[in-house]
Formats: structure tokens, C-alpha cells, sequence
């Protein structure tokens, strides 16, 4: 009888908009150890798109459920791990439930939105003694990996202080704005919804816990602050506006195949709209965001995080007794004018060709001079080569010897640095992380 570690296991997805693609894609790259059984979605619309490309690619096609029946999906189809891939808000509902049935649960991150669902997770793992595992694929970009390997060589020393900015491009930053991402209570913000990704990097490079945070937050640029840069247009969404036409902030989903299925022909079910206008009233998030936190190690972080760049990347530096670790990203240099209207407006990174990108690491140590250093393994593809690498462990069963899997503990602290930055914008005080949530 195989054990569990070596028997094809049986997945079912809930949640089949566009996140849910690079997960169907890759259980279909592991047939020897994982199965897609079921989608479960509030839209059949959606989950039948996902069957027609399962269909398209050979493989066979699988039973949809409403959403409102995920527990007896997860029952009448034998179901070992629940992949969780529906709007940031709805994760706990499914995860608490996955965890009841006795089945492990894989989560897109953020793993959840506020401090009583992330609760309610940790209560419910700790009481079934199942597994959640956070969907951080960051940490598996080869970049990434390097950083950390360094950091933990000591050739840097102790690290007094990391500096963090990442800038979003108005093409990528913009489309936060035209999703259900926009309202906060949906997605609990980019301090959420976004960075709790690069809070998860930090906390795994330094191997340390945020403490206390400081934050200021607004939104400068989208919303209704567009009519006072010039670029807002009266349209409330962009399919059949005329006003839209030639609005780079735009998006044509009748143009993207993709995009059509999945939210266009879908829109009789739900009514949602996936091409909002971005300078439309509704918007309750912040475009732009600076952070200082203080970690158990005694380090401290600023960040900054821009969602309307002219260019999209990152820089991150860590200042050590030994000397100083740099790493510069650039994802793509510029929006090119046709990039940011039509099918492109989706799109950012290595999928939009004519935008250049480069990476570089460099450890500058006292006294000598600085040297780069190599990181193979790095595309400008699947973020950064992150996404194969990442469900080769979760899917494929590849060994993980650098740690790089995510527990449900490691997705509560990202959270942690997100919500004390969201309730330190509303307070304008200094946040104890212990004030919001205390992890044993």
C-alpha cells in the first residue's frame, strides 16, 4: 500500500478566474503524483472554460461544483488537497472547511484578509492536525534563493537594516484598480494582497518575526485623484464605452480570448466587471505606501511600494557588519503605448516583448571591491522560473532543502506586517504586532 508521500493524490480547485491557471497547468505537468478531480466556483461559466482548455490540452476534463457545495465535493470526490485559489476574502470559508474534511489545503497567498479569519485558520490547523501550505512562489525565484544563501553565508555579517521598494508599472499596478482587488474588504489592500509576498521574503531572509510597525498610506494616483492629474475619463467600465477608446488605462477583454471566457461570457452569472475604469469612485485601497518595521532580530525594514510606475521592478538592500547585499530587478524598463491598452493592458513582465529586463546581485564587502554574483537558473518567465520550481515541491514531491514551503505560521506573519501597516494608516501611531496577533 503506498504512503502518503508517494500516491497520486487527488486535488480539487476552488476559485477558477485567472488565478487558477498556472495551478491546473502545473498538476498536468506531475500526472505521476497528482490528479485534478473537481473544480468548485461561483460562476459555471467559469469552471467550464477550465474544463474546455483541459479539453484543449488532451487532458480529460473533471466535475464542477457551486461553491456553496465544496463540502460535498470535497466528500463524493475522495479529495486529498484543496487548492484555493478564489477571491482573498472567501479563503478562510474554504480552508476551515478543507481542514474539517481531514484534507490538506494549498492557498494562493494572501492566505487570508484580517486578523479574526487568520485566527480561525491557525485554530483550525492546530485542532485537525492537517497542513496549509501558502502559495509564496517568490521564494523560489533563483534570485531569491541566492539572496538568502548569502545572507546565511555571514559574508555580509548581521544584518542591521533592509531597504525595500517595489514599483508596480501603470499597466500591472493599474489593473489592481479595475479587479475586485479595489475594495478592501476584498482583498484587504496591496499591503495584503501584494506585499505580503515581499513581507514573507523579508521575514524568510532574515529568519525573524516582525514586532512593532509604522506606516503611512494613500491613494494618490487612481481613483477619483485621477480627475487632478488629467487622466480620469467618465466611463464606469471599459467593454462598449466609447469614452474608453484609446485610454491606455484601459483594457479590451472582447480582444483576449482568455479574459472573454473567463470574465466576459461570464458576466451574465455574476455581474462582475473585470474591466473597471481605475479612476472610477469605489476604490478603498492605497496606490501609494511606506512602511518601517522593527524585527525580533533587531533589524529594522523600510519599504515602499508605488502601483504607478513608469517602469516595473524592485530594489532591495541589506546593510550588514560585514557590508552591504544589493538586488535590482527590473521586470520590464517601460510600458510601451501599445502595452498598456488592449490585450496588453492584463499583461506585465516578460510577456509584453518589446519592454526590456535585466537582475543583478552584488555584495559589497568593507574594503574590497564590490563583485556580482551569478544566479543561474533565472527567466524573466513564470516569475522569475518561480512558479516550476515551486510546484515541483508542492506537486511533484522534489525535495525542499532550503525551506522554501510555506506553512500556515509563515502565512500569518507575512500578514502581520500588512495589517499593522493597514491599521497604523488608519491610527497613524506605531502598531505592536503582538496587539493583533500572538503566534506561539
Amino acid at each position: 500500500m503506498p504512503d502518503q508521500a508517494s500516491r497520486r493524490r487527488r486535488y480539487a480547485l476552488v476559485g477558477t478566474g485567472s488565478r487558477a491557471e498556472m495551478f491546473v497547468r502545473s498538476l498536468l505537468d506531475h500526472p505521476d503524483r497528482a490528479e485534478l478531480v473537481a473544480f468548485a466556483d461561483v460562476n459555471q461559466a467559469r469552471m467550464d472554460a477550465h474544463n474546455a482548455w483541459l479539453a484543449g490540452a488532451g487532458a480529460p476534463t473533471v466535475p464542477t461544483y457551486r461553491a456553496g457545495d465544496f463540502a460535498t465535493m470535497l466528500d463524493k470526490e475522495r479529495v486529498d488537497v484543496a487548492l484555493v485559489t478564489s477571491v482573498d476574502r472567501t479563503h478562510d470559508e474554504y480552508i476551515v472547511a478543507a481542514l474539517q474534511a481531514g484534507c490538506d489545503v494549498v492557498t494562493e497567498k494572501p492566505m487570508t484578509t484580517d486578523v479574526p479569519r487568520c485566527q480561525r485558520i491557525l485554530d483550525a490547523v492546530a485542532e485537525t492536525g492537517r497542513q496549509v501550505t501558502v502559495a509564496f512562489n517568490y521564494r523560489y525565484n533563483p534570485l531569491h534563493e541566492k539572496v538568502r544563501e548569502v545572507l546565511a553565508s555571514g559574508e555580509i555579517g548581521e544584518v542591521g537594516s533592509v531597504h525595500f521598494e517595489w514599483l508596480l508599472d501603470v499597466r500591472h499596478g493599474a489593473d489592481y484598480f479595475r479587479r475586485w482587488h479595489r475594495d478592501k474588504a476584498n482583498s484587504g489592500g496591496l499591503m495584503v494582497h501584494k506585499a505580503s509576498h515581499h513581507f514573507d521574503l523579508v521575514n524568510w531572509w532574515l529568519g525573524a518575526a516582525p514586532v512593532e510597525v509604522m506606516a503611512y498610506g494613500r491613494l494618490f494616483f487612481y481613483g477619483e485623484a485621477g480627475h487632478r492629474h488629467g487622466y480620469a475619463r467618465d466611463y464606469a467600465r471599459a467593454h462598449g464605452s466609447t469614452e474608453a477608446a484609446g485610454d491606455p488605462f484601459a483594457i479590451d477583454m472582447a480582444a483576449n480570448p482568455h479574459l472573454r471566457a473567463l470574465y466576459l461570457d461570464a458576466e451574465g452569472e455574476d455581474g462582475y466587471h473585470r474591466d473597471q475604469n481605475v479612476f472610477a469612485p469605489g476604490v478603498t485601497i492605497e496606490d501609494d505606501m511606506a512602511v518601517l518595521a522593527r524585527y525580533t532580530n533587531g533589524a529594522t525594514m523600510t519599504y515602499h511600494l508605488t502601483a504607478y510606475s513608469p517602469w516595473e521592478g524592485y530594489r532591495v538592500m541589506f546593510n550588514g557588519s560585514r557590508g552591504r547585499l544589493e538586488l535590482l530587478v527590473v521586470e520590464n524598463d517601460f510600458v510601451s503605448p501599445a502595452g498598456a491598452k488592449g490585450l496588453k493592458g492584463a499583461l506585465h513582465g516578460a510577456e509584453a516583448a518589446v519592454e526590456e529586463g535585466s537582475a543583478r546581485i552584488t555584495v559589497h564587502p568593507f574594503w574590497e571591491r564590490p563583485r556580482e554574483v551569478p544566479v543561474p537558473g533565472h527567466t524573466r518567465e513564470g516569475h522569475g522560473g518561480a512558479d516550476a520550481r515551486m510546484t515541483a515541491v508542492l506537486f511533484g514531491g522534489e525535495n525542499d532543502p532550503m525551506g522554501r514551503e510555506a506553512s500556515a505560521r509563515d502565512g500569518a506573519l507575512a500578514l502581520l506586517t500588512g495589517l499593522a501597516a493597514n491599521r497604523s494608516f488608519e491610527t497613524g501611531q506605531p502598531v505592536q504586532v503582538a496587539d493583533l496577533l500572538t503566534l506561539g
